[in-house]
């Protein structure tokens, strides 16, 4: 089991990436990976593909518009 003071400490809303991972989306959203893949699935929360074996990343702000912090501008 992940350690919270590390999750937190390395998901600083101020310090996140452009694009995020899975992973690093569920723990911000404290929900399953599965979840967020099914909420690209179903549009809620739109993935973009990278390299050969299609791993999603998914911008910022758009997760940033789900917490409810910032518009969503698309």
């Amino acid at each position: 089991m992940p350690d919270l003071k590390k999750i937190k400490a390395k998901l600083k809303l101020g310090d996140l990436p452009d694009l995020l991972t899975v992973r690093e989306v569920a723990e911000l959203l404290r929900v399953s990976p599965l979840t967020i893949k099914r909420w690209g699935k179903r549009g809620k929360l739109p993935a973009i593909r990278i390299n050969s074996r299609g791993d999603r990343r998914y911008k910022k702000e758009a997760v940033l518009w789900l917490l409810g912090i910032q518009s969503k501008e698309e």
